[in-house]
């Protein structure tokens, strides 16, 4: 048994876990799938699944197989699972909090059965957090070896075979990241401290990169044009479709909340205030097409069930029946701020104008609860 599926079949899921990976969380859809495809049935090397019961992990199927996890086109998950039966490493790029990471991780699961080879890309990451570092104490008492090599992400991806998640790759130094450059292009890795055959680390089948990069730190470290070359490289989108992103919004807020204990959930008509109102104000339009100020801040699917599930723990903690709109309005004050504080400013105004007039009880509350921004 390899190295990856030593380390996929040890990991349990446990209560204690705050978020298990997705090759643990959904451990029986991908069984389910991997039946379903027989060891027979045509896929890349290296690869668990068949790239359709990929496509199929990520969006559901209609057999029950595998429920829907990241809302997008078919086309695009096509696209984004053949890049990785390619040459080429997968390139994600889009604005914050359009589920970039979340896909890179469900593909690697179904891909490759692990997901946790992951580089956190930062003004801080060096070579060492992504190729290999050393035992410091075995280094010096017997001199470079295998034995004090300590192989990071890029290295161990290499050498099981397995895909390598490379996020916020532009937030890391330029020559950082052209650190990949002989990787992708040769699939070799030397370890020049070595001696023999260990000095040389070919990548096995299976092996392959997914980056991902906001498009709002372009400037901050332009990959050169040398990398992108070796990039397949996608847009992921915000939810167009305003129903399917309340759907999506309402699974995530009752997903955390069960795996955190919490009986409450966030009813059906806040979903609609919630979503509705980050959707506009991402869009700069209205659903009745009138034209207003878009935040500042990244009003993201992601922030949204972040502000739905620390309503409805409030509302749990604090002896509230059921969350309700102020819950909603307090803690949405706290994603309007993150970058520019008049945001606050096009807030209320949205809720003076646009809110108002619009019909039912949880509006009405929502309206109310503009004291709180004041």
């Amino acid at each position: 048994m390899s190295a990856a599926a030593n380390r996929a079949v040890s990991r349990v899921v446990d209560e204690a876990h705050q978020r298990p990976p997705a090759e643990t969380l959904h451990a029986d859809e991908l069984a389910r799938l991997a039946d379903r495809d027989g060891r027979d049935a045509p896929r890349p090397a290296g690869w668990r699944l068949t790239p359709r019961a990929v496509v199929e992990f990520v969006l559901g199927d209609s057999r029950g197989l595998a429920t829907p996890k990241f809302v997008g086109s078919r086309g695009f998950v096509e696209r984004c699972v053949v890049a990785l039966a390619t040459n080429r490493g997968l390139m994600l790029i889009g604005r914050p909090g359009t589920a970039k990471s979340y896909l890179s991780e469900l593909l690697a699961a179904a891909v490759s059965g692990d997901s946790t080879l992951t580089v956190q890309g930062s003004a801080a990451t060096t070579d060492d957090a992504i190729k290999y570092s050393w035992n410091y104490a075995l280094l010096l008492a017997e001199g470079p070896s295998e034995r004090s090599l300590v192989p990071a992400p890029l290295l161990l991806g290499m050498r099981d075979g397995c895909v390598v998640r490379f996020e916020e790759i532009t937030r890391c130094p330029i020559e950082v990241q052209d650190s990949l450059l002989s990787v992708l292009s040769d699939r070799v890795l030397i370890v020049p401290e070595l001696e023999g055959p260990a000095r040389t680390v070919f990548a096995r089948q299976g092996f392959t990169v997914i980056g991902t990069a906001n498009t709002r730190d372009r400037g901050t470290n332009e990959m050169s044009a040398a990398l992108k070359r070796r990039f397949n490289f996608e847009t992921v989108h915000p939810i167009p479709d305003l129903d399917e992103e309340t759907a999506l919004v309402a699974r995530q807020t009752a997903a955390l909340l069960e795996r955190s204990g919490i009986a409450l959930r966030l009813p059906a008509d806040l979903t609609e205030v919630l979503v509705t109102t980050f959707h506009e104000l991402r869009e700069g339009r209205t659903a009745s097409g009138a034209a207003i100020e878009p935040l500042t801040s990244a009003m993201s699917t992601a922030e949204a069930v972040s502000v739905g599930y620390a309503a409805c723990v409030q509302a749990h903690y604090f002896g509230a029946a059921r969350p309700t709109a102020e819950h909603i309005a307090q803690h949405l004050v706290g994603t309007a701020v993150k970058d520019e504080p008049d945001d606050v400013k096009k807030l209320l105004h949205y809720l003076e104008r646009e809110v108002g007039s619009r019909r039912g009880r949880a509006w009405r509350e929502f309206y109310d609860a503009r004291r709180l921004l004041l």
